[in-house]
């Protein structure tokens, strides 16, 4: 719906829903996307940004990177736009059909040579092979837990040795009133974006069993357990992180 400030201003939550739905990913949240991204997870920006550096460090020459979860495709773009080795593609792959068709849009009119294959599919379900940089940005919290394993077993085999992983996602902290703190704080975040408690309120409650977070310490352990032997977060921004794993 459109409003005094645009019809790509996220509204989605501004009036009461009654009995909130769970969160799709579907047209009128891609409508909405970038408004609604940047205003909620803090360090957004910084952390796509930061991808397309570490693209122009870790990208090998004819080798596959892979976008996982792209949504509009800003990883894609930022990672396009910095890769310096020939004989490159990219792999952009999403299941939201909506999300990939606007993707497209997108990248049209960026001029980079690169190539962006769009997959419409679920990233449990595809190949990963000769890849040096797999991007996964908070694209895993949507992942049933017990698939997260072996869906990062499969990225480690398919890349190559230097090649790089990020993992950027929203985190559970211990004890209890440390999550509650940094919860508080990413709420604070939201409102000082112009969200309404309402809004917050209930985009909280479609988010419920749908966004699965876990803490950092499960992170590593995953990420150590699928032979990476260096896993560390390189971004943090209250209960939001980014990871980098290098094979």
């Amino acid at each position: 719906m459109a409003d005094s400030k645009g019809s790509n201003h996220d509204n989605l939550f501004a009036s009461p829903l009654g009995k909130v739905p769970g969160f799709v990913f579907d047209q009128a949240v891609v409508d909405v996307f970038p408004d609604m991204i940047q205003r909620s997870v803090p360090g957004y920006q910084t952390i796509i940004n930061l991808c397309g550096e570490l693209a122009a460090r870790f990208v090998q020459a004819d080798s596959n990177c892979y976008d996982l979860g792209c949504s509009l495709g800003a990883s894609s773009l930022a990672i396009r736009q910095q890769i310096q080795q020939p004989g490159v593609k990219i792999i952009a792959v999403d299941n939201s059909a909506a999300m990939l068709e606007r993707c497209s849009t997108v990248l049209q009119q960026d001029q980079c040579e690169t190539p962006v294959d769009l997959v419409e599919a679920d990233i449990c379900a595809i190949d990963i092979s000769n890849a040096s940089l797999v991007v996964m940005n908070f694209t895993l919290q949507f992942i049933a837990i017990d698939k997260r394993q072996a869906m990062l077993e499969k990225i480690y085999a398919g890349l190559n040795p230097g090649g790089c992983l990020v993992i950027s996602e929203k985190l559970l902290f211990e004890p209890e009133s440390l999550n509650q703190l940094l919860s508080e704080l990413h709420h604070q975040f939201k409102r000082a974006q112009g969200y309404s408690d309402l809004e917050i309120s209930q985009k909280r409650d479609s988010l419920e069993n749908v966004l699965l977070p876990e803490t950092l310490e499960t992170h590593i352990k995953r990420l150590r357990a699928c032979g990476f032997n260096s896993a560390s977060p390189w971004f943090q921004c209250f209960n939001f992180a980014s990871l980098v794993a290098i094979k």
